[in-house]
């Protein structure tokens, strides 16, 4: 008898895992190099707090501004597509059948088969099977801009409230070596639970965020330092 059961697909996760990632990853990068280089130049502590807090609302608006019109421009093309497919269907409808047809035959089907397939299909949802296997637009696939800006705003402020928490509870003299050590650590951690959330390799995703979080955070204090 079939048992029926349940596959969790890390790739399901893509979309957001992506916009939240990249707003993490921005928020502690961005906002910890800012303090940094505020720090650096010998600012005071009310400086650097204004300058982290102001870097917070700006960095999370433009995450959100720039997902919001990034998907949006995929939406649209996705939409236009379905536009397109629509007509083509209403207008070649057997060449539109054909088409699918050798699809289904290139991916391992004999000619008999593909077309059984391709007419069943057709004769189920013509459209749904032409955007998924001709043009790969899937439910996984599309686009949702509200959920990647609002993704990628929350994930900044999070990210970049990491580093501000770590100037309000340290000494001011020790203001530079405590948000870098934080700041590293959340690295760390973001990396690692990226990569555990995704399916790949600890490790690597660990270091990979670390090495570049820093370097960018190293840079800004010497620029800062410089000034």
């Amino acid at each position: 008898m079939y048992r029926a059961h349940k596959e969790h697909h890390k790739s399901q996760k893509v979309g957001w895992l992506r916009a939240a990632v990249m707003g993490a990853n921005d928020g502690v990068v961005s906002t910890a190099a800012l303090i940094l280089g505020v720090a650096a130049s010998g600012s005071s502590e009310t400086a650097i707090l204004l300058a982290g807090s102001s870097g917070l609302v700006a960095g999370a608006m433009s995450m959100a501004a720039g997902e919001y019109v990034s998907v949006s421009s995929q939406a649209d093309t996705q939409k236009a597509d379905v536009a397109q497919e629509k007509e083509a269907l209403k207008e070649n409808p057997e060449e539109e059948f054909e088409e699918l047809a050798e699809i289904y035959k290139k991916r391992g089907l004999d000619d008999q088969l593909a077309r059984e397939v391709a007419q069943q299909l057709m004769d189920k949802d013509a459209l749904r099977t032409h955007m998924r296997d001709e043009i790969g637009i899937t439910e996984v696939a599309g686009a949702s801009p509200l959920s990647a800006a609002g993704s990628s705003a929350l994930a900044f402020v999070v990210g970049a409230g990491l580093p501000l928490l770590s100037v309000w509870l340290s000494p001011a003299e020790y203001t530079q070596v405590a948000v870098a050590i934080f700041s590293v650590v959340f690295l760390m951690i973001l990396g690692g639970l990226a990569a555990y959330t995704g399916g790949a390799n600890i490790l690597k995703g660990t270091l990979r965020v670390t090495f570049w979080g820093s370097m960018a955070m190293i840079v800004t204090t010497g620029i800062g330092t410089l000034f």
